[in-house]
């Protein structure tokens, strides 16, 4: 079992063993917790009643969060010659089309968090899809990263947009911002995930669907959110 240090002990003696807190006030403990050095992420960890065997019931969406996470993230626009340009322009990192997928093949590599594509680019994607999709990076339409609209789907994903989807153990992990964020931005980023959580409820869920969530800060304890 791995060894516990005395600053997270520290930490673990603010937060009210079995309690559950308000959002608001579990926020502000997040960033009285946090004893890193650095600018910590606050993490959701959302635990749903769904069954993820079974297709239908797996969770998979995007939400633009008002005030972005404030992680910048480097994106791959995989686009024809004429949408070039307009992907550069748009801010992505890496542009490319079969120059970029050969290259891909070739090395195994992704120097990159997020990629973007139009349909057309679709079909040459299937070389490489197996390497993007073991990396998580394969472009798909429930998260906003096939488009014909290049400008409009990197724009958003520079100012905060993010995907999210259920691991094996039915639970959703995300962040939403920094401990550096105002009380305010927190609670606006924390909103919007709750609100997009709930729209893409599966429809054969029966019973609780939100089980419980938890917010922390980046190896600072967990504290349960009253829901």
């Amino acid at each position: 079992m791995a060894k516990v240090s005395k600053r997270l002990k520290e930490a673990r003696t603010k937060v009210e063993l079995g309690k559950t807190y308000p959002i608001e006030e579990a926020l502000k403990l997040v960033k009285e917790t946090s004893q890193v050095k650095f600018d910590a992420a606050v993490e959701i960890h959302a635990n749903l009643g769904i069954d993820p065997k079974k297709g239908e019931q797996n969770v998979r969406a995007s939400v633009a969060l008002p005030h972005g996470t404030g992680k910048t993230i480097k994106i791959a626009a995989f686009v024809p010659d004429d949408k070039v340009k307009e992907a550069k322009d748009a801010g992505a990192d890496i542009v490319g089309n079969e120059d970029l997928i050969n290259e891909i093949k070739k090395t195994n590599k992704c120097n990159f968090d997020i990629a973007v594509t139009v349909p057309e680019m679709m079909k040459n994607l299937a070389a490489v899809a197996k390497i993007l999709g073991q990396k998580g990076l394969m472009p798909n339409p429930k998260i906003g990263t096939i488009g014909p609209d290049v400008t409009k789907m990197i724009t958003e994903l520079k100012k905060g947009k993010i995907s999210y989807k259920n691991d094996a153990s039915s639970s959703i992990h995300l962040s939403i911002g920094k401990t550096s964020f105002d009380d305010k931005a927190l609670l606006e980023n924390y909103n919007a995930f709750l609100d997009s959580l709930k729209k893409v409820k599966p429809s054969t869920i029966k019973g609780t669907y939100i089980k419980s969530i938890f917010v922390n800060s980046s190896m600072g304890p967990s504290i349960k959110i009253t829901t």
